[in-house]
Protein backbone atom coordinates (compact mmCIF):
# COMPACT_ATOMS: atom_id res chain seq x y z
CA UNK A 1 0.00 0.00 0.00
CA UNK A 2 3.12 2.21 0.93
CA UNK A 3 4.39 1.49 -2.55
CA UNK A 4 0.97 2.72 -4.53
CA UNK A 5 0.68 5.84 -2.42
CA UNK A 6 4.37 6.71 -3.43
CA UNK A 7 3.75 6.25 -6.96
CA UNK A 8 0.81 8.05 -7.26
CA UNK A 9 2.28 11.14 -5.29
CA UNK A 10 5.74 10.62 -7.85
CA UNK A 11 3.05 10.45 -10.84
CA UNK A 12 1.16 13.47 -9.61
CA UNK A 13 4.43 15.58 -9.54
CA UNK A 14 5.75 14.45 -12.83
CA UNK A 15 2.26 15.19 -14.37
CA UNK A 16 2.42 19.08 -12.78
CA UNK A 17 5.74 19.51 -13.68
CA UNK A 18 5.45 18.55 -17.58
CA UNK A 19 1.99 21.10 -17.28
CA UNK A 20 4.12 23.75 -15.85
CA UNK A 21 6.81 23.05 -18.57
CA UNK A 22 4.39 22.91 -21.57
CA UNK A 23 2.62 26.33 -20.14
CA UNK A 24 5.86 28.05 -19.83
CA UNK A 25 7.23 26.75 -23.23
CA UNK A 26 4.11 27.82 -24.94
CA UNK A 27 4.45 31.62 -23.29
CA UNK A 28 4.82 34.13 -26.12
CA UNK A 29 5.82 36.49 -24.47
CA UNK A 30 7.81 36.52 -20.62
CA UNK A 31 4.67 36.89 -18.42
CA UNK A 32 3.73 35.46 -15.06
CA UNK A 33 2.15 32.11 -15.19
CA UNK A 34 -0.27 31.91 -12.41
CA UNK A 35 -1.14 34.10 -9.89
CA UNK A 36 -1.00 32.88 -5.96
CA UNK A 37 -1.48 33.37 -2.81
CA UNK A 38 0.75 32.59 0.40
CA UNK A 39 -1.54 29.67 2.70
CA UNK A 40 1.28 27.86 4.49
CA UNK A 41 -1.35 25.96 6.72
CA UNK A 42 1.48 25.95 9.67
CA UNK A 43 0.63 30.13 10.03
CA UNK A 44 4.07 30.58 10.14
CA UNK A 45 5.70 33.38 7.59
CA UNK A 46 6.72 31.56 4.43
CA UNK A 47 10.93 31.71 3.82
CA UNK A 48 11.87 33.05 0.22
CA UNK A 49 14.89 31.58 -0.15
CA UNK A 50 17.53 32.75 -3.31
CA UNK A 51 17.02 29.14 -4.96
CA UNK A 52 15.32 26.07 -4.20
CA UNK A 53 16.48 25.18 -0.43
CA UNK A 54 18.95 27.90 -0.54
CA UNK A 55 19.64 30.83 1.73
CA UNK A 56 16.71 32.63 2.90
CA UNK A 57 16.12 36.22 1.68
CA UNK A 58 13.09 36.65 3.61
CA UNK A 59 9.46 35.72 4.09
CA UNK A 60 5.64 36.18 3.10
CA UNK A 61 2.48 36.32 5.27
CA UNK A 62 -0.49 34.27 4.76
CA UNK A 63 -2.85 35.72 2.04
CA UNK A 64 0.34 38.20 0.36
CA UNK A 65 -0.10 37.51 -3.38
CA UNK A 66 2.73 36.44 -5.84
CA UNK A 67 3.35 35.98 -9.30
CA UNK A 68 4.82 31.96 -10.01
CA UNK A 69 7.43 32.60 -12.79
CA UNK A 70 8.69 29.17 -12.79
CA UNK A 71 8.42 25.69 -11.08
CA UNK A 72 11.14 23.15 -10.69
CA UNK A 73 11.54 19.91 -8.77
CA UNK A 74 14.32 19.30 -5.86
CA UNK A 75 14.54 16.02 -5.11
CA UNK A 76 11.01 15.18 -5.87
CA UNK A 77 9.90 18.30 -3.73
CA UNK A 78 8.40 21.72 -5.66
CA UNK A 79 9.37 24.64 -5.75
CA UNK A 80 8.27 27.84 -7.25
CA UNK A 81 10.01 31.19 -8.55
CA UNK A 82 8.20 34.05 -7.38
CA UNK A 83 7.92 37.41 -7.43
CA UNK A 84 6.04 40.73 -5.35
CA UNK A 85 5.45 44.03 -5.36
CA UNK A 86 7.49 44.02 -2.12
CA UNK A 87 11.31 45.15 -2.27
CA UNK A 88 13.24 41.95 -1.58
CA UNK A 89 10.79 39.29 -1.73
CA UNK A 90 11.51 37.51 -5.19
CA UNK A 91 12.85 34.23 -5.28
CA UNK A 92 11.71 30.55 -4.59
CA UNK A 93 9.23 29.13 -2.01
CA UNK A 94 8.05 25.90 -1.06
CA UNK A 95 5.34 25.41 -4.01
CA UNK A 96 3.16 23.52 -1.64
CA UNK A 97 2.65 26.38 0.17
CA UNK A 98 0.67 28.41 -2.59
CA UNK A 99 -2.56 28.50 -3.82
CA UNK A 100 -2.95 29.31 -7.53
CA UNK A 101 -4.69 30.12 -10.58
CA UNK A 102 -3.96 29.96 -13.91
CA UNK A 103 -3.55 33.75 -15.78
CA UNK A 104 -4.58 34.08 -19.60
CA UNK A 105 -2.96 35.59 -21.64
Amino acid sequence: MLMLCTCRRTMKAKILAVTAMILLATSDQASAQMRCTVSDPTGTPLNVRSRPNGPILGALHNGTRVLLWELVYVRGKPWAKITTKGPGKDGWVFHRYLSCEQLYN
